[in-house]
């Protein structure tokens, strides 16, 4: 069963041919970050018409790349939401019209469902049932994952995501967009010692999380210093933010591992790509015992490999596939809300 994926969620294009039998045979990716730079973040009108250009272009190098033809093709599975409406419009209407004329089938995904899988691309995948920690965009969530479509939320950010918080922090230290990696690898230069910040809600008691307050305490910390803020300053508080975030985000599973009594745990989505974190829930795996999964990093950021292996699995799983040519999307589209047959 060969799938084609198409995601266009936010800015970034991505086509992708999954075979059930032999895995990912090709994928292609364009990314909007140099175009969406000049005006400091995404604009949803620009991102919709670059979406418009690239997705034939980038269909036709996958489909060289895999050796396949669109014939070839047994359904056509589509990032439905959330997102931006008029990127997502996009790529489901692109989809739907190329199944409706190849006379396919298509299976709208989830994106966070999308991230959520991602790594089973990986040579190593994780096996169900596992907890997964999902730090995407304006998401940051503990689920406890039984199978595809089997998702239990153990809890979410109250406010600002992990990866929202990196942004927005590093806009306030003066990092060009976008400014999460950025700061990241700012971070990796700063003295862990020279500042502390809070770590939001970490002995609260939940899996709940909250980040505004570390991005306030980062604000307060850029208003004591003169301008412009030099480059020591901007690396030791891109340490000390870095510090707080990862401690909150491996206690935090830590927590939820025990609580669930499981010993997998998923990392997910842009901040799964984070070399702190990863270092610090290896060496925590490694003492307590635990196996930690992370998709390969090309793909936690946004792509067309998720979607069709999404699709791929939501049809082994029992769901069936629609027929083309009616569809609508859905920015706003809790995870919770899917099922193994929906």
């Amino acid at each position: 069963m060969l799938i084609l994926g198409i995601e266009s969620s936010c800015d970034e294009t991505g086509i992708a041919l999954y075979d059930s039998e032999a895995g990912l045979l090709s994928h292609a990716l364009h990314s909007q970050v140099a175009m969406h730079a000049e005006y400091g973040g995404v604009v949803p009108e620009l991102a919709s018409r670059d979406h418009i250009r690239r997705v034939v272009p980038l269909l036709r190098s996958t489909l060289e790349k895999a050796g396949k033809s669109l014939t070839a093709i047994d359904a056509v599975a589509y990032t439905r939401g959330p997102g931006l409406s008029g990127a997502l419009l996009v790529g489901c209407a692109f989809a739907e019209a190329l199944a409706l004329a190849l006379d396919k089938p298509t299976i709208p995904v989830h994106h966070l469902e999308g991230h959520l899988l991602s790594p089973l691309l990986s040579a190593d995948p994780p096996t169900f049932p596992f907890v997964a920690l999902l730090v995407s965009g304006g998401h940051t969530q503990l689920m406890k994952v039984t199978g595809v479509g089997e998702y239990e939320l153990l809890g979410e950010t109250l406010d600002d995501a992990a990866g929202e918080a990196f942004d927005k922090s590093a806009k306030l230290l003066g990092l060009p967009y976008p400014g999460g990696a950025l700061l990241s690898q700012l971070a990796e230069r700063g003295d862990p010692e020279k500042y502390t910040l809070p770590r939001p809600m970490l002995h609260s008691g939940d899996l709940s999380f909250s980040f505004s307050g570390l991005k306030t305490a980062v604000l307060t910390l850029v208003r004591e210093q003169d301008e412009p803020l030099a480059d020591e300053f901007k690396a030791d508080a891109a340490r000390a933010f870095q510090e707080a975030i990862v401690e909150v985000l491996v206690k935090k599973s830590l927590k939820a591992l025990k609580q669930t009594g499981l010993k997998h745990l998923v990392v997910a989505g842009g901040v799964g790509a984070n070399r702190q974190l990863r270092s610090t829930l290896d060496a925590e795996a490694k003492r307590k015992r635990f196996r930690v999964y992370y998709p390969e990093l090309e793909f936690c950021t946004d792509n067309g490999a998720m979607i069709a292996l999404a699709g791929c699995l939501r049809l082994q799983a029992g769901t069936p596939a629609k027929r083309a040519g009616e569809f609508s999307v859905q920015p706003r589209w809790p995870l919770m809300q899917m099922s193994s047959t929906s």
